[in-house]
């Protein structure tokens, strides 16, 4: 088997499971994209097999501890595995990510269930060429109709893959209406957001929405609009949900008809709107901040940091007395002590203090894996104003 000789003190010799190209010290026995190999130390001691890539700056992803094949019953084997976790977990298997990359021993593969729709991603070129195999794995199980590939996510790129959407299995659901932790969605698996919804956050809407009884409450970035209607749902006095996207302001309203609840809907840039209502003197008690990445690179981390800061800042500034924001960050290069210094920055240049009510993650079905730091990418804070400060 072809593989990698790793320099001393990479990354994969303390538990990480990537190699970048410049922790290479040899390649052996010309691997070609997409293979199979073998990864072992100056001592030709195996360290495990991994997919390989040289396109790629992650130029290898270790799945096993061990030699191990990419076969159909080690597809089935992976998968089983991961449901089986998230069942023990108390997750719905019917409605959650059944397969969340790294973090089931499959990187790349990401995998939502909806019921009987299955949307798949094959994110790395080694998974990308045997999707063949985890579309049979997964259509062995129990009442799998349909399975659709979002692989339309920039990340292909830098893997040198194509982008692409289509029906792998089954027929094409069109749209459907999803039942999120007593919220109503509307869903088109093939053309609309992601894999269908944001499954990462559902805990977290219940959380805030806890907190949302008879305020006034701003919800940005509300994307089909999961914490705006949860909130509007548990008895808010009144609620505004700013997007910018045409696409997903349309189906906020439609999702808000669905529920039954008054939404106010502006489809515009949060930031304009933020400063037109401290001009308009406007205040909220409750805000929430659930933006989009700041950044996919490690390299723009600092142009991420300031996003976040004056994002803080301008929230801060709309805030009733005793006011609580929820912010979130699902940036993975931005730590969790780079995110919470961000908003105490924000805060503190506002001439806001405020104590900390709960420290949020994602969902359960998203598992963290404690040598993987990039699988922690969602981080959430729910803060509220101290009073006389």
């Amino acid at each position: 088997m072809a593989g990698l000789v790793i320099r001393p003190r990479a990354r994969i010799l303390h538990g990480h499971d990537w190699v970048y190209s410049s922790e290479v010290l040899k390649v052996f026995g010309n691997p070609v994209d997409g293979d199979v190999i073998s990864i072992k130390d100056g001592r030709d001691k195996l360290l495990g097999t991994a997919i390989y890539n040289s396109k790629s700056q992650i130029v290898a992803r270790r799945y096993s501890r061990r030699r191990q094949d990419l076969d159909l019953d080690f597809f089935v084997r992976r998968i089983t595995q991961a449901i089986e976790w998230r069942v023990n977990a108390g997750c719905d298997p019917t409605l959650s990510r059944i397969v969340w990359s790294e973090a089931d021993g499959l990187p790349g593969v990401v995998a939502d269930r909806y019921g009987d729709v299955i949307v798949l991603q094959t994110l790395t070129l080694g998974m990308d060429q045997r999707k063949d195999l985890i579309v049979q794995a997964l259509a062995q199980l129990p009442g799998v109709a349909t399975i659709i590939e979002r692989n339309d996510a920039p990340i292909r790129s830098a893997e040198g893959m194509e982008l692409v959407t289509s029906v792998l299995f089954g027929q094409d659901p069109g749209d459907r209406e999803i039942t999120l932790r007593g919220i109503r969605f509307g869903a088109n698996f093939l053309h609309g957001q992601k894999t269908g919804l944001y499954l990462d956050q559902a805990d977290n809407y219940a959380a805030v929405a806890r907190l949302a009884q008879g305020k006034r409450v701003l919800d940005c970035f509300s994307n089909q609009g999961g914490f705006a209607l949860a909130c509007a749902l548990n008895g808010a006095a009144a609620v505004t949900a700013v997007e910018s996207g045409a696409e997903s302001a349309r189906r906020l309203r439609e999702n808000t008809d669905r529920n039954g609840v008054t939404v106010q809907t502006l489809e515009a840039d949060v930031f304009e709107i933020l400063k037109d209502a401290e001009r308009a003197g406007s205040q909220y008690d409750l805000i929430i901040l659930d933006p989009p990445s700041f950044t996919k690179a490690r390299a723009k981390i600092k142009d991420a940091i300031r996003g976040y800061h004056e994002l803080h800042l301008r929230a801060a500034r709309l805030l009733a007395p005793h006011g609580l924001l929820a912010t979130f960050s699902c940036s993975h290069h931005v730590s969790a002590e780079e995110f919470e210094s961000t908003v105490a920055s924000g805060l503190g240049d506002a001439r806001r203090s405020a104590r900390v009510l709960a420290r949020l993650g994602q969902a359960t079905d998203h598992p963290v894996v404690l040598h993987l730091p990039e699988t922690h990418y969602l981080k959430g804070l729910i803060v509220q104003l101290m009073p006389g400060r």
